[in-house]
């Protein structure tokens, strides 16, 4: 080992973002194990490796006695003063014991030790890039597929996409490029494993404030969204500032901003609804595209029934349930939905007019009856 072994350590840990000293620490206590592996059991050892000129030696820590009983653990004090002047009976003096040829396992050693220290500091790097985009989307390559896992190529490190975070319907091919969001990033024995969904509510949210300036710069707030990813998505969203239209900035000229997110989420449906205090005002918002004749809240129960018109009931339900199911999951409210038919029921058989007059007669005969006095009473 020489000056130029260090250089090339410096640059190493210049490249890699490794601590030189902790580097040389690890190669120090990995020497150790190799010289006692190769040249003795002494059990108090150290390697110190010049920070200058890169020399090796190996020393014998010894404590200074009267008479050695122990070659490999005691010095005598005249040997002992010879190494360190001003040693003194029961101190610890360093007694170089480097071997003529230890200088090639020494490298060899050196060699094993950084290319580790490399490893693991590059899995460090990952793995603290990655943590800190927790919650956040990145694009990536499909790299493989196996066991319908989905392998994603990120930059110099790969995440898996499991089933259960997949877009239902959506197909993963080689080199497709993808959007994902990060959910979980853990460190294992093999680096760090990366989790990432296609399917969480979240990835909708980044897309929006990708694509919309207001929301990135917190002019439009989103304030909840309710997804069955692949199919459909309820997001509110709310302006402070009534001169913002919260909605049209979302959906863009044209729909291009909205449009673009639709086509990352291959054309799953995006409904955007204008959030509101008010929660008549949001559930009705809420069921769109239905159109709500009135929602009559229960607060105390957090529960509301929502009258629609006859031929809106189908879709104010949705197919399956899901545009109610989304809505309620998006205001928080339970929604219990009625046709205006089912509310205000026609009579299919109503009273002849005939029979109404004879009852109208009958009840005034009875109050004149009342209004008579009874036998025995006088005025």
């Amino acid at each position: 080992m020489s000056g130029e072994f260090l250089e090339a350590i410096e640059q190493i840990c210049r490249e890699k973002g490794v601590d030189k000293d902790v580097l040389l620490e690890a190669i120090e206590a990995a020497l150790v194990s190799a010289y006692k592996k190769n040249f003795g059991s002494a059990p108090n050892v150290k390697v110190i490796i010049d920070r200058q000129a890169g020399d090796v030696r190996v020393f014998s820590q010894r404590k200074v006695v009267p008479e050695v009983q122990d070659s490999l653990l005691e010095v005598d004090e005249a040997e002992a003063r010879k190494l360190s002047p001003g040693a003194q009976l029961d101190d610890i003096v360093d007694v170089e014991v480097t071997p003529r040829n230890f200088g090639r396992i020494a490298a060899q050693n050196a060699k094993q030790v950084v290319m580790q220290r490399i490893r693991e500091a590059e899995r460090e790097q990952i793995f603290n890039k990655y943590s800190e985009q927790e919650n956040e989307i990145v694009t990536g390559l499909v790299q493989r597929v196996e066991k319908r896992n989905v392998f994603i190529d990120l930059d110099k490190t790969e995440a898996i996409l499991p089933p259960g975070e997949q877009m239902p319907g959506e197909r993963y091919r080689v080199n497709n490029r993808l959007k994902v969001y990060i959910t979980e990033v853990k460190k294992t024995t093999k680096g760090p494993q990366i989790t990432v969904s296609r399917s969480h509510p979240g990835l909708v949210k980044r897309l929006f404030e990708l694509e919309v300036p207001e929301i990135a710069e917190g002019e439009v707030l989103i304030k909840n969204i309710s997804r069955e990813a692949g199919s459909r998505t309820k997001i509110s969203v709310y302006a402070e500032d009534p001169n913002i239209d919260p909605v049209g900035s979302c959906v863009g000229h044209r729909g291009i901003r909205v449009q673009k997110i639709v086509e990352e989420l291959r054309g799953e449906k995006i409904d955007i609804i204008k959030w509101s205090e008010n929660p008549m005002e949001y559930i009705s918002s809420a069921l769109s595209p239905a159109r709500v004749l009135d929602v009559l809240p229960s607060p105390s129960e957090k529960s509301a029934m929502v009258i629609v018109p006859d031929n809106q009931l189908s879709l104010a339900i949705g197919k399956e349930g899901q545009n109610a199911r989304l809505a309620a999951k998006l205001t928080g409210w339970k929604i219990d939905i009625k046709s205006e038919s089912q509310i205000r029921p026609s009579y299919e058989n109503p009273i002849p007019e005939e029979q109404e007059e004879q009852e109208e007669q009958e009840e005034q005969m009875d109050e004149q009856e009342q209004a008579e006095p009874q036998d025995g009473e006088s005025d």
